[in-house]
């Protein structure tokens, strides 16, 4: 059978290779659907076995050896198209690449046993397939790189706007603390919104620090004690509430909360999670947090009753980068948030072996979920 007749017929065998494969691929790939998995994985795969069928001429064979993707082709093809989604979703280049090589392996994997004889045309047909390959790969690559650059950009215009609230701030208490005649009772007052302002501007550096190192593919450093959730929770909620002295706050609690966690890293995550709620929540409603502690796992669960966000939205919660329209009357409350914080909330709460979900819905409100499996906790801890 023809190479190119091979991959349209068994179309569904390769996809379900390329998914299992992609599957691999984390963090990004691990709350994926397998929809957004799979991507354009289809018509890429067509569009391979087109080519190979397509007469070109040495101009254009030596074209696609120099990975030439110019023209209306590199913009509009399935492969340029995988790439931006790609970098969107939180896939390292890296990724990428291996994605390509899988699934070149994994097409001649499949292929390869149904030759009967192997000839010069056959020869060729591989030869025109990795060239295929090759072409989608470049043009994939091209429209990642641009698509990080915008990436790039977007984050440090964020990261300026965000800056300014927070430096604003400091420095309307630093021209009030300098007039003559200060009233000493204000004194506390104003110390109190500077130190809001820096605790603001140290969670903008500590996420960009963690999101640094996962941009050049470190992995979450996690150091696992004897810890108790219902103090890391009750630390968060101390510091939640000292930030936060208008919001009301909400905290149950229940079962064994003992097991082996990274304090620290787990305070990070509820402290930018609680955060968040307060962001978005209604005026009327409090931000709730619960803890049980069951037989096989800990679990953590925040909320808040607010906008509800769209599925889609959920859908891309923790990418890097993704930030929430808030409602008129949540525009005016202190953020700190660049759109990383859920993101590397998701890496320490994977580096722990866990799971973070979030579901939203008019009844019961928004509500992100962390599931601490305990055998997956000792497990990593040993």
């Amino acid at each position: 059978m023809k190479l190119s007749s091979f991959i349209t017929d068994h179309l569904d065998e390769i996809l379900k290779e390329w998914e299992a494969f992609a599957r691999t691929l984390g963090p990004a790939a691990s709350e994926m659907s397998s929809l957004a998995l799979l991507d354009h994985a289809k018509p890429i795969l067509q569009a391979i076995a087109l080519d190979i069928d397509t007469d070109q001429s040495a101009e254009q064979q030596f074209d696609k050896s120099q990975g030439s993707v110019e023209g209306s082709a590199a913009v509009e093809s399935a492969a340029s198209t995988h790439g931006t989604l790609r970098e969107i979703d939180g896939f390292t280049l890296v990724q990428l690449t291996a994605e390509y090589r899988a699934l070149r392996a994994s097409v001649l994997r499949l292929w390869l046993p149904t030759i009967q004889a192997f000839n010069d045309a056959k020869a060729n047909e591989i030869l025109r397939f990795n060239e295929a390959i090759d072409q989608a790969l470049a043009e994939s690559a091209v429209t990642y790189s641009k698509q990080a650059g915008r990436t790039r950009d977007m984050f440090l215009a964020m990261l300026g706007h965000d800056l300014r609230s927070p430096l604003a701030a400091m420095a309307m208490a630093g021209d009030y603390l300098v007039r003559p005649g200060i009233a000493l009772e204000r004194v506390a007052e104003v110390g109190m919104r500077i130190k809001r302002s820096v605790a603001s501007m140290t969670t903008m550096a500590n996420d960009l620090l963690e999101f640094t190192r996962s941009q050049l593919g470190g992995k979450m450093p996690v150091a696992l004690h004897a810890a108790d959730m219902r103090e890391i929770c009750q630390g968060a909620l101390d510091a939640a509430r000292a930030a936060h002295p208008q919001c009301t706050f909400e905290f149950t609690s229940g079962g064994d909360l003992t097991d082996r966690f990274d304090a620290a890293r787990l305070h990070q995550v509820l402290s930018n999670l609680l955060n968040n709620a307060v962001q978005y929540r209604g005026d009327q409603f409090p931000v709730t947090i619960s803890a049980y502690g069951g037989p096989d796992a800990v679990v953590v669960k925040i909320g808040n009753h607010g906008a509800v966000i769209p599925a889609e939205s959920l859908e891309s919660i923790f990418n890097p980068l993704v930030q929430l329209e808030v409602a008129p009357e949540q525009a005016a409350r202190q953020s700190t948030s660049m759109g990383l914080g859920l993101f590397i909330a998701r890496d320490i709460i994977l580096a722990h072996g866990g799971t973070i979900t979030a579901e939203s819905d008019a009844r019961a409100g928004t509500v992100f979920t962390i599931c601490l499996p305990r055998a997956v906790a000792s497990t990593a801890a040993r």
